[in-house]
């Protein structure tokens, strides 16, 4: 997938013109575009090309966020539980993130979007939660609010769409397939043992059963992502403690995800 990252004006910003025209502080990619691509620590797979808040226009939040003076150890898969869209456009996917702010803030009663990073059904990845491509940068964790009483050492991507019955579009699996690539040569994780479906800790269908029954498949493909031996093997599921399944598939409200 090449996707090209756009500024406010909507120009295109390659890759060379953001680095050139960038200042690298503390192991950070300071930028003044909307479409932010992270450096790349060296045991890092390539970085997707991520829109970061500017970009898909991210009210300020309410409150100042939490950054935790450590990375994650687990990465969270979910879906939005939302329509599963044919629009692969660009634009879509910067709505989608202003839809999911709107709900989590307006109807929810939260100071910001509650996870990390969102991937459209057309590939696109952006920014979550205040300050998250900043932390990612520096190996540290902003805390979100995604997964219920796990939002100290978990990072959330929401996948959009509804994956009970359907599976993602190849799109949206190649960007996640990099970006949790990304997030575990940054933050020194193990796919075969980080990588983890909502539904591990929370009583939730999430991230649906045929996103959730890929992600064996996906551990291997992140470990050759990065170099590594895939590992094929029994991932054993986490406790979770929140009672029955709700079996919640309202849109952008898949479960337990706060605090």
């Amino acid at each position: 997938m090449n996707h090209r990252t756009a500024d406010q004006s909507g120009r295109a910003v390659t890759r060379r013109s953001l680095l050139g025209g960038a200042a690298l502080m503390g192991g950070v990619l300071a930028a003044g575009g909307a479409g932010v691509v992270l450096p790349r620590r060296a045991s890092a797979a390539a970085g997707p090309r991520i829109y970061d808040r500017a970009a898909w226009h991210a009210r300020p939040p309410s409150s100042p966020v939490t950054v935790l003076k450590h990375g994650p150890d687990h990465i969270v898969v979910h879906h939005t539980a939302s329509a599963n869209s044919k629009d692969y456009s660009l634009d879509h996917a910067l709505r989608l993130s202003r839809d999911i702010q709107d709900l989590h803030m307006d109807r929810r009663g939260w100071f910001d979007i509650g996870e990390q990073l969102t991937i459209s059904r057309g590939g696109y990845v952006m920014e979550g939660r205040h300050r998250s491509l900043e932390t990612i940068g520096a190996g540290l964790l902003v805390e979100g609010a995604q997964t219920k009483g796990e939002n100290t050492h978990t990072i959330g991507i929401e996948n959009e769409g509804l994956y009970d019955t359907v599976t993602p579009p190849d799109a949206l699996l190649d960007s996640l397939v990099a970006t949790m690539a990304w997030l575990c040569g940054s933050y020194g994780l193990d796919p075969h043992a980080a990588i983890v479906g909502h539904r591990d800790y929370n009583a939730t269908d999430c991230p649906g059963e045929l996103l959730y029954g890929m992600l064996p498949e996906l551990r291997d493909r992140v470990a050759a992502a990065m170099g590594q031996r895939a590992e094929s093997r029994t991932h054993q599921r986490l406790p979770h403690r929140d009672g029955p399944n709700p079996r919640s598939h309202r849109a952008y409200d898949h479960g337990p995800a706060f605090p």
